[in-house]
């Protein structure tokens, strides 16, 4: 069968033959038993909700076996043969450009070069799914071939439930992920909801077909590092920065710190995907022992090296050899999954990353043991860095939120808050989110390397124009992203499909995909996506990340994030998603996301300026009632720009009267 008829295939209608397990596939660790006998009958029965009758009694001891093994039924058997990849629009089948389109996005998050465990679906942060099993996969993308532009398709955590009428400006797909309802978000539901079949973890842009590969971090890593020196006024030539994890997500730290321009130490207890951030080039070097790493970074340090050092071993090790040896760390921070600590997201320091792995599995107590004691630990060598001058930041992953809940010393004195700020705090809330720059991203469905090209030279045009007449409040903002566009091809960002990122207000985006649009219309370029990453003004509520520097007391609220979805929704988006979790974890956070094709037509130049231009002010108007100063001149700006919007202004009070 050609590429094609798989995909309209569906879900074959003869069983294809059992697939052997591929070893050499970073595969997900084993989850840990948690289901009932009973239960387990139930997974199967869900699972099998999938298959013809007839099929039943050869699926189900094989359902029965992934089950036992993995703590999932993933449906490895459904797998396809083909080579998984974002293909060329034109390659895949359909009536409608904006749901080939969304194919297009689906196979870039399970292409192998850029997704985690890409035989589970998983994309990134050990846990963020795309899908829960195969099947699910076969049927989207059957849906999508045969979906008209006035048909939308409802996504229930991974399961397609199916197409339903609507009309041509609704999304084409609506995604949910994890929305379970509120006093089930512990990890142990996810763990149970998950074997059962019946929710996923979407982590943020996983389950939303917007990741776009580490290259979606590298540039918000990039400027939070930058930032970072500037904070504690230093230059980053020679400077050491420390940090864990990588992974899908935190893969990016060394490049990051190159385009930075300092020394990159980041520990990893993966060889796997040690081993693969080195052939793709995100990582200089690879070291095993800390001995090794103590010479390599004095010599690194003496000679004011820009280099990226991958250590194979755990972190906690790093910080109290540097300890030891008064090694100067100027930035330290950790990207570790610890949104997922219990299930392969943190691993516990003294026993090797296999020992540590079984233990998971089969005695998730003592695992859950190691892994706090590491936390205390981890948060002990840090804090005697930190004595000595280091400035440390939570990355958002959850990682002062599990020490604090493991009794280490991270809390400050008036055991509220902790010690350390997120990086949301002191970086890119009020440098970035505050004045609507955050994360805009495109990918262009041509798959063509010169229309990326093309692109960044519109997107950079359009910026330096801005610049020009830009206030000196967003000066700074604008001058970092001019200079990364310019720096992107060189850089070598692109894993996957051919996407950019740059950070962009409400006013930079809808000009940069108007310039977009205008180009496929001359047929110029192919059709392009716009996205974002959650992480950004307004799509997220996290109380410990994205709206930490959120001080009204509403940080625990998520209403700004269900407003995002809704308001897209109606204003063009092409798909929408909402999700549970995120980066930080479950229950922790309300994350919501768009996708936008754009076609050359005056209907997508209508949807983008209406759309962009919410998506970013209604997270500029809840941080300015949050008498966020930037977020206040920000909003200020957007409604001297557009006379229909009129924002509710704080007003402020003397201190002195309270």
């Amino acid at each position: 069968m050609t590429f094609k008829e798989q995909i309209q295939q569906g879900i074959p209608s003869i069983l294809p033959p059992k697939q052997a397990y591929d070893p050499a596939i970073n595969h997900a660790p084993k989850r840990k038993e948690i289901l009932s006998a009973e239960e387990k009958k139930l997974a199967l029965k869900n699972a099998l909700r999938y298959f013809d009758p007839k099929h039943h009694a050869e699926l189900i001891p094989e359902f029965s076996e992934e089950l036992e093994t993995y703590g999932r039924i993933y449906m490895y058997r459904l797998r396809p043969d083909y080579k998984m990849y974002a293909r060329p629009i034109d390659e895949y089948p359909g009536k409608s450009l904006q749901a080939k389109a969304i194919m297009h996005m689906i196979q870039n998050n399970l292409d192998y070069a850029v997704a985690q465990h890409p035989h589970e679906l998983i994309t990134y942060g050990g846990n963020g799914a795309v899908f829960q099993n195969w099947a699910q996969y076969l049927l989207t993308m059957q849906y999508l071939s045969e979906m008209t532009d006035e048909q939308t398709l409802t996504m229930y955590s991974g399961h397609p439930m199916g197409l339903f009428p609507s009309h041509k400006e609704a999304p084409r797909v609506v995604v949910t992920n994890g929305m379970v309802i509120p006093n089930y978000s512990k990890p142990d539901d996810w763990e149970k909801m998950n074997a059962l079949g019946v929710s996923q973890y979407g982590q943020m842009t996983a389950g939303s077909y917007m990741y776009i590969g580490p290259q979606g971090i590298v540039h918000g890593t990039t400027i939070t590092v930058l930032n970072g020196f500037r904070k504690i006024k230093q230059n980053p030539e020679g400077s050491l920065f420390v940090t864990s994890g990588l992974g899908g997500m935190s893969g990016a730290q060394p490049k990051a710190g190159n385009i930075a321009g300092c020394i990159t130490v980041c520990a990893e207890v993966n060889p796997k995907i040690t081993k693969i951030r080195h052939e793709q080039g995100w990582i200089n070097e690879v070291v095993t022992s800390t001995d090794e790493l103590v010479a390599r970074v004095t010599l690194a340090k003496a000679n004011k090296e820009t280099v990226s050092i991958a250590y194979l071993g755990n972190v906690v090790d790093v910080w109290e050899r540097f300890d030891q040896e008064n090694i100067k760390i100027d930035l330290g921070s950790d990207q570790t999954s610890l949104h997922n600590p219990w299930a392969g997201g943190y691993y516990p320091v003294g026993i090797s990353f296999e020992e540590a792995n079984d233990l998971m599995a089969n005695n998730p107590e003592l695992f859950k043991e190691k892994v706090q004691e590491t936390l205390r630990r981890h948060a002990d060598a840090i804090n005697k860095h930190t004595a000595k001058g280091t400035y440390f930041f939570d990355y958002g992953n959850a990682f002062l939120l599990e020490a604090s809940r493991a009794g280490a010393d991270v809390m400050a004195e008036n055991y509220i808050d902790f010690k350390y700020p997120s990086y949301v705090q002191d970086i890119m809330g009020p440098m970035c989110f505050d004045y609507g720059f955050g994360p805009f991203r495109w990918v262009c469905t041509s798959g063509k390397p010169e229309d990326l090209l093309k692109t960044d030279a519109i997107a950079c045009e359009v910026l330096e124009k801005m610049a020009e007449t830009a206030p000196n409040e967003i000066q700074q903002q604008m001058q970092d992203n001019i200079k990364w566009i310019k720096g992107a091809q060189e850089n070598k960002l692109v894993v996957g499909s051919q996407a950019r990122i740059l950070y962009a207000d409400a006013e930079g985006r809808i000009k940069i995909a108007e310039a977009f649009n205008q180009a496929i219309a001359k047929g110029e370029i192919g059709a392009v996506v716009l996205g974002r990453d959650h992480h950004d003004v307004s799509g997220t509520d996290s109380p410990y990340r994205e709206t930490s520097n959120i001080y009204d007391g509403s940080r625990f609220t998520a209403d700004m994030a269900i407003h995002n979805v809704i308001g897209d929704s109606f204003r063009g988006a092409t798909w929408v998603s909402i999700h549970n979790g995120g980066g930080v974890g479950w229950g922790e956070v309300i994350n919501g996301g768009f996708g936008m094709v754009l076609d050359g037509s005056t209907e997508a130049s209508k949807r983008l300026a209406s759309m962009l231009f919410w998506d970013v002010n209604n997270g500029i108007s809840r941080r300015s009632w949050a008498r966020n100063e930037g977020a206040v001149f920000a909003i200020k700006r957007a409604m001297e720009v557009e006379p229909l919007l009129k924002v509710t202004l704080p007003n402020l009070v003397d201190e002195s009267l309270l």
